[in-house]
């Protein structure tokens, strides 16, 4: 099926499931629950476990788990690779044609919106990186941060300024990259682009844990409204913290430490920016103590976290799995209210 048509029939689509949500709140748990009970095969939507060595910082499924319930798109970059949304649409495409071709149902688990959303809706050609302008960039965050660099953007390129968090450097960076590159704002690129739909019959699940049952829209699509509670947010702020508590007694030092010694690995690499690493990373280059990276880390997280929940808020067609009940059960009658059920 060629991208970019729609079917009569949307049901005439091989299905697909979307399992999304925040940091730390128990995706990979549920998502294995799911392949036992479903003919799935797991795919990763993540962009930090793409890299081989970084396990225990990104909570990377365990090598005994993943010899259970295989996970693809895991350990396919080494960390002094870059990885982009785009090259992520292609690979995800091939996995999830290669499973649907064996009869299965490819499930797509992970935390990183922006692939989540290219694979949906595709992705308009951008002009590649320049390099030299890229270093002079991550040199600017440095010294400024991301705050006077979101706002240089907002002068360039307002509305990309105002879709992007002025705590998202990325994001930022690579919207200054395309317009000082282009000399036009990315989202006139976009703009030029046809959507190339997913052939897929997505059914999209939302994970929050600390949601309650009466806070989400049962069995029916919808955003989850604004304001949805503080404990939600107390839930996943607990879990966050006591997630990297637990890295740090694993030996999340010692691994960054063995990424450091290989001497091909800088701060300002995307695997090195991840949450976690980019503050282990400073604080072994002594830049403040190890309370203040632990704070550092976990704030960090939590603001990811809040970006995530933000972003799923703004999908309408989610079905949010909220707290009260057990998750499995409510995932599965919720796939199979979407005609998605065991064979």
């Amino acid at each position: 099926m060629s991208l970019g048509k729609r079917p009569a029939d949307r049901y005439s689509l091989p299905p697909g499931i979307f399992l999304m949500g925040p940091t730390a709140s128990g995706k990979t748990a549920l998502a294995i629950d799911l392949v036992e009970r479903l003919p799935c095969e797991i795919i990763s939507v993540d962009s930090a476990l793409v890299y081989r060595g970084m396990d225990i910082g990104t909570a990377k499924p365990s090598l005994d788990i993943r010899a259970r319930v295989p996970h693809r798109l895991i350990d396919i970059r080494d960390p002094n690779e870059a990885y982009s949304a785009a090259q992520f649409r292609v690979d995800a495409l091939q996995a999830m044609d290669e499973i649907t071709g064996a009869g299965r149902i490819p499930l797509l688990v992970g935390g990183t919106m922006l692939y989540f959303r290219a694979l949906e809706r595709g992705l308009a050609p951008l002009p590649p990186a320049h390099p030299d302008l890229r270093r002079d960039l991550l040199r600017q965050f440095e010294r400024l941060g991301s705050a006077p660099m979101h706002r240089w953007l907002a002068v360039l390129d307002a509305a990309s300024a105002a879709r992007i968090h002025p705590n998202d450097p990325q994001r930022i960076q690579r919207a200054l990259e395309v317009y000082l590159t282009t000399g036009r704002a990315l989202g006139d690129h976009w703009a030029e682009a046809a959507a190339q739909e997913l052939p897929y019959r997505v059914v999209k699940l939302a994970q929050a844990p600390g949601l309650a049952v009466g806070q989400a829209r049962s069995f029916q699509a919808g955003p989850l409204q604004a304001g949805s509670g503080e404990r939600e947010r107390h839930a996943l702020r607990e879990r966050i913290a006591a997630r990297f508590d637990a890295m740090l007694a694993a030996g999340f030092e010692a691994e960054v430490e063995s990424l450091r010694v290989r001497g091909d690995l800088h701060p300002t690499l995307p695997s090195m920016r991840a949450v976690g690493y980019r503050q282990m990373w400073h604080y072994l280059d002594g830049d403040y103590d190890f309370a203040r990276m632990r704070e550092l880390a976990i704030t960090a997280t939590r603001q990811l976290a809040k970006r995530q929940l933000t972003w799923l808020r703004s999908e309408s067609d989610c079905l949010w799995l909220p707290e009260g009940a057990p998750l499995l059960d409510q995932a599965l009658e919720r796939l199979a209210c979407a005609g998605i059920g065991a064979s």
